[in-house]
C-alpha cells in the first residue's frame, strides 16, 4: 500500500483518498473509461505510481496532475488522489454502503452521448438520489460524433476549438439532450465549466474513453469536487481500527473463502481479529493473510497476489480468514483490536439491521447479489406495493423454492432473482413445481416482468369469475315470432343490450319490482344450439314457465335476473372488463332496483 494514499492533516488525523464509483448502462464505456485513466497514467510515465488494489485502482495526486496538465495545480489540493472502485457489470456496487451511506464518496455516471439514457442509467440515478451521493456525468464517446477530429488526451475546451462548426453543433445538440434528460429526472445540470455551485448543479464532462479527450477535465472536476465538498469527511485516524465493506466473497486456491474488501477508515493488520456481516450472524474471525495484486511489473510471476502486513484507508484488499463462507457482499467489516468484542459485534448487527428488508406474512421471495442491491429492490418493490416474504443475498437455493411454493395466492408463488445464479437443485424444483422465477440485472425490468405476470394472473382469474357470474341483459320478444305458446314457450327475441345466456332466470319489470316469469332453457340460432347471444343478435329462446298471451306478450321487454351479489361484483370489480352495452344494461337494472332500495347491490 503506497503511503501516498493518505496525506497528513495534522492533529494525528490524515486525509484519506475519496472513493469514486463508476456507474452507467452496460456498453456505455464504464470499463473503458477506467482503462483510459490507467493508460493515461502509464503514458505520463507514472506507471509505478498507480497501485492496483483488490477491486479498486488508486491514482495519486501527482499522476492526476501529470494527466490534467495545466488544469490541476497540485499545491491547491490536500487530498492524496482518488480511489476508483472497479465495478464492471456490477452497477449494484453503487448501492454498497458504509455506515448507512453509500460506500462511494462520489460517483461518475457514464452516458453514451449518442445513446442517451438507458434502463441502467435511470436505475443508477435512482440509486444516487436515494443515497444522496454527489456525482458528475461523463458524456462518453464524443469521438463518434460525425466529422469529429480527435485530439488525443486533450482537455475538452482545447479539442472543441479544433472542431468544425458542424461537429461542435452536433455535439452540443447531443449534450443538451442529456441535460434535458437529467432535468426530467429532477437534476439541474450544465457543462461543467459553466457550473458555479456543484451542490446545486450537476457538471457534465464530455469525454472519449477511446482517445482520452476530456479525461484531464474529468479528473480535475473529481479532485475539485472532493477537495471542496468532501475534505471534512475524508479526515480519518489512520492508526485506528479499520472499517470497511465487503465487495465480493470469492474462493481462492490455497486460501478458501476470501473477502474482497474496501477499507474506508483506519488500518487493517495481518494479525487483527475482525467482525464481518454474515448471512445469519456476524462472523468473528482472525485474519490469516492480507493480499494485494502484485505490481504491474511483476504480474508475470506465478503468484497473483503478494501478502502485505498492513493496509491503510482508503484501499481495496483481499482478506483471507477462516469461516468466511457465509460473509455477504455489501456487509460491514470491522477490526476489533483494543475494543470490546461485544461492542464491535453489536455495531455490525446494527449496521445489518439498518439494511434489513421489511417482510410480510405473504409475499414474493427476493434474492440479490449484494446487500445494496437487495435494499434497492426492496425500495422499488415497496413503491410498487409488492410485499416480500423473504429477502436474502445469495444464489437461488431449494429452500427459496420451498418458501415460494407455500404462498396462499398464485401471484406470490414467485422468486425475483437479481444478478445471482440459480443452483441446479433449485432449477429442477422450479421446473417441476408451481413457482415462477424472474431473473434480470436491471431492477425495474425485473419488477416490470413480475407485474406483467401478476396482471396476466388477474386477467385469467377475472375470466373465470366472469364465466361463473350472471350477466345483465335486456331483450325483447319479436312480433310474429311465437313458435310455441307454453311448456316451454319458444319465441324469437332480439338482444338490446348485454349478454343473453341459457339457464338464466327471466324477469319482467312491474314498476320498480322485478317479477320472475320463468327460466331461459336454451337458445337457437338458425336451428343450431348456442350458449349465448350478444347485443344486436336475434335468436330463438325457449323459456320454461310463462305462456305467451298471459304472462308474456309479443313486443314485451324482458330482463335476465341479476342476483344482488353478482350485481355488486360486476359494478365494483369487473366494470372495466365487460362491454359498454352490458355496463349500460347493468346501470339500468341497478337504477330500477335502487329506486325502491337505494342500497341494493352496494
Amino acid at each position: 500500500m503506497s503511503e501516498s494514499d493518505t496525506t497528513d492533516a495534522g492533529d494525528g488525523t490524515q486525509l484519506r483518498t475519496p472513493i469514486v464509483a463508476v456507474l452507467g448502462h452496460v456498453d456505455h464505456g464504464k470499463t473503458s473509461l477506467l482503462d483510459e485513466v490507467r493508460g493515461s497514467a502509464v503514458t505520463a510515465g507514472e506507471a509505478g505510481a498507480i497501485t492496483q488494489h483488490i477491486g479498486a485502482t488508486a491514482v495519486p495526486l501527482s499522476t492526476i496532475s501529470d494527466i490534467a496538465g495545466s488544469l490541476v495545480n497540485p499545491d491547491d489540493f490536500d487530498l492524496p488522489g482518488l480511489l476508483f472502485i472497479d465495478t464492471p457489470g456490477h452497477h449494484s456496487f453503487s448501492t454498497l454502503r458504509s455506515r448507512g451511506g453509500a460506500l462511494a464518496d462520489i460517483a461518475i455516471l457514464v452516458v453514451d452521448v449518442n445513446d442517451g439514457f438507458q434502463p441502467q442509467t435511470h436505475e443508477a440515478l435512482d440509486i444516487l438520489k436515494r443515497t444522496q451521493t454527489p456525482f458528475i456525468v461523463a458524456a462518453n464517446k464524443i469521438d463518434t460524433i460525425p466529422g469529429w477530429n480527435p485530439n488525443p488526451d486533450t482537455p475538452v475546451q482545447a479539442t472543441l476549438e479544433r472542431q468544425s462548426d458542424r461537429a461542435e453543433s452536433r455535439l452540443n445538440e447531443k449534450l443538451y439532450e442529456l441535460i434535458g434528460e437529467l432535468s426530467d429526472e429532477g437534476f439541474s445540470a450544465d457543462m461543467y465549466w459553466r457550473v458555479q455551485n456543484f451542490r446545486e448543479n450537476i457538471g457534465v464532462v464530455p469525454v472519449s474513453a477511446e482517445t482520452g479527450e476530456g479525461i484531464p477535465d474529468l479528473l480535475t472536476v473529481l479532485m475539485g469536487l472532493s477537495q471542496r465538498y468532501l475534505k471534512s469527511e475524508m479526515s480519518i485516524d489512520t492508526e485506528g481500527p479499520g472499517i470497511g465493506t465487503v465487495l465480493e466473497v470469492k474462493e481462492e486456491r490455497g486460501f478458501g473463502a476470501t473477502i474482497d474488501t474496501v477499507l474506508y477508515d483506519g488500518t487493517l493488520r495481518a494479525d487483527d481479529t475482525i467482525v464481518v456481516g454474515g448471512k445469519n450472524e456476524p462472523i468473528i474471525t482472525d485474519v490469516r493473510a492480507l493480499l494485494q495484486p502484485r505490481p504491474l511489473a511483476e504480474i508475470r510471476t506465478e503468484k497473483q497476489f503478494e501478502q502485505v502486513d498492513i493496509v491503510r484507508a482508503a484501499a481495496g484488499v483481499k482478506i483471507a480468514a477462516p469461516d468466511l463462507d457465509d460473509a455477504m457482499a455489501g456487509a460491514p467489516v470491522r477490526v476489533v483490536r483494543d475494543r470490546n468484542l461485544e461492542e464491535v459485534v453489536a455495531e455490525v448487527r446494527a449496521e445489518l439491521a439498518d439494511i434489513e428488508v421489511v417482510t410480510e406474512e405473504q409475499g414474493v421471495v427476493v434474492k440479490a447479489d449484494t446487500l445494496g442491491s437487495l435494499e434497492a429492490i426492496a425500495a422499488a418493490l415497496g413503491e410498487a406495493e409488492i410485499p416480500i416474504v423473504r429477502a436474502e443475498v445469495g444464489d437461488v437455493a431449494p429452500r427459496d423454492v420451498a418458501v415460494a411454493s407455500t404462498a396462499d395466492e398464485p401471484k406470490h408463488a414467485a422468486i425475483l432473482a437479481f444478478n445471482v445464479d440459480i443452483l441446479d437443485d433449485a432449477a429442477r424444483e422450479i421446473e417441476q413445481g408451481n413457482v415462477d422465477l424472474f431473473t434480470d440485472d436491471v431492477i425495474y425490468q425485473l419488477i416490470e416482468e413480475y407485474e406483467e405476470h401478476v396482471a396476466a394472473i388477474k386477467d385469467a382469474q377475472q375470466e373465470q369469475i366472469l364465466d361463473k357470474i350472471q350477466r345483465p341483459c335486456r331483450f325483447r320478444i319479436l312480433e310474429d315470432h311465437t313458435f310455441r305458446q307454453s311448456n316451454p314457450a319458444v319465441v324469437g327475441v332480439e338482444v338490446l343490450s348485454g349478454t343473453l345466456k341459457r339457464n338464466s332466470r327471466v324477469v319482467k319489470w312491474a314498476g320498480n319490482e322485478p317479477e320472475r316469469i320463468g327460466e331461459l332453457k336454451s337458445l337457437q340460432d338458425a336451428g343450431e344450439d348456442v350458449d349465448s347471444a350478444r347485443a344486436g343478435e336475434s335468436v330463438a329462446a325457449s323459456i320454461d314457465g310463462p305462456t305467451v298471451g298471459r304472462q308474456i306478450e309479443e313486443g314485451d321487454e324482458l330482463w335476465t335476473e341479476l342476483p344482488e351479489k353478482h350485481a355488486k361484483i360486476l359494478e365494483q370489480e369487473l366494470a372495466d372488463e365487460i362491454p359498454a352495452d352490458e355496463l349500460e344494461a347493468l346501470r339500468m337494472y341497478l337504477d330500477k332496483r335502487r329506486k325502491r332500495d337505494p342500497f341494493w347491490g352496494k
